[in-house]
């Protein structure tokens, strides 16, 4: 197995070097939906505010835990301290999903492998293929479907750091059986991420699975309303919660204060408007199945992303041109429906139909996106 330490050393004082003890969980015994609405705030007592407040500062008086903006900021504490107790583990936020993602790729040491899923977001692909180019590391691309595939390429590669897994996968919403996967690969000494943006912690916790590190693009459905970028990391590994924290500090991967305060007002309603969203997904993904236009329906059962599949791409571009509520957009998890054939991008694998469409299914009445959605069906039908 390929050396997977940190690249560099921390640059915060020594003070801060060592990772503090996690906090404790708000609530022991709370539902997610609780958690989401209680963990971190400030604590309670007289005059103290309800919401934390937004600290803007880049330096700090000497002789405490952060001293400069580079090693914390109150603002990140109290959403790590809620994503983490959602995620069941220990939250670092980065100023983006792929801020997040790079810094993961730090952690495989010069010329390690990472396995990964032939269908996945394609900002994660694009990295790994530009540090393969650059003889970073090497990657290799699998079905995370087939269980056994995917144990046998382990098996095969010992220089394998990390497997890094999506499930559902972008945007082919296909399962990988993450918790059989964890354990082989732990056998082997291999660390597992999975990206957890689509099912979010509400509805799959893949550190109980087996994971050692959650990947969270919180500019999706974590902030929910389409008005920040945002990433987070989560951990239950100490050695591997001060690794990556030592590379955010390195390089600045820093989020704002600002951001990261709107993504915590937005996970206080994350319930909410994933059980509305999901409720409006499982109703439009079982209409779509009905239509003539539509060949296929991919739909996992769980989240608020369909992905309908028509004959070609010219129909499917027809058809999303021809929305008026639903949004042409490339992003997703936001309260707002959206929806774009994903075969239009370059870089998206060629082993996705050119003509399935990747809805992020938003909040609205399920009937008014049922209408607009079939009459944009009805003018590419045979």
């Amino acid at each position: 197995m390929a050396d997977d330490s940190p690249a560099s050393e921390p640059t915060a004082p020594a003070s801060t070097s060592a990772p503090a003890a996690a906090p404790a969980a708000p609530g022991a015994g709370w539902r997610p939906s609780t958690v989401a609405v209680t963990a971190g705030r400030p604590p309670h007592a007289p005059d103290q505010p309800l919401n934390p407040p937004i600290t803007m500062a880049s330096t700090y008086r000497a002789g405490g835990d952060v001293e400069y903006g580079r090693y914390g900021n109150p603002t990140w504490t109290a959403f790590e301290e809620a994503l983490g107790a959602l995620e069941g583990g220990r939250a670092l936020t980065f100023g983006s999903g792929m801020a997040a993602a790079t810094t993961l790729l730090d952690l495989v040491g010069q010329g390690g492998t990472v396995i990964a899923p032939r269908h996945a977001y394609q900002g994660s692909l694009v990295a790994l293929g530009d540090a393969e180019l650059r003889g970073r590391l090497r990657s290799t691309l699998v079905d995370v479907t087939d269980t056994a595939a995917v144990i046998a390429a382990m098996e095969k590669d010992e220089d394998t750091a990390i497997l890094w897994l999506e499930s559902p996968t972008n945007p082919a919403l296909e399962i990988a059986d993450i918790e059989t996967l964890a354990s082989a690969a732990h056998e082997l000494g291999i660390r597992v991420v999975v990206d957890n943006t689509f099912a979010t912690p509400l509805l799959q916790r893949p550190l109980d699975l087996g994971a050692d590190i959650v990947l969270h693009s919180a500019t999706k459905y974590l902030s929910g309303h389409s008005d920040v970028q945002l990433g987070a990391l989560v951990t239950a590994d100490e050695e591997v919660y001060a690794a990556l924290k030592s590379r955010r500090d390195l390089a600045g991967n820093l989020a704002g204060p600002f951001e990261t305060w709107l993504a915590l007002r937005g996970l206080r309603t994350l319930h909410l408007r994933l059980e509305r969203a999901q409720a409006n997904a499982a109703e439009l993904a079982r209409r779509l199945a009905d239509h003539p236009a539509v060949t296929e329906v991919r739909y996992p059962g769980f989240g608020a992303v369909v992905a309908p599949v028509l004959v070609d791409a010219d129909r499917a571009d027809l058809m999303v041109r021809s929305t008026r509520l639903w949004v042409h957009a490339t992003s997703l998890g936001g309260v707002e429906s959206m929806l774009e054939r994903r075969r239009r991008w370059k870089t998206e694998s060629p082993t996705i139909p050119e003509g399935l469409v990747r809805m992020s299914v938003g909040i609205e009445d399920v009937e008014d996106l049922w209408d607009d959605l079939s009459q944009a069906l009805d003018r590419v039908a045979f």
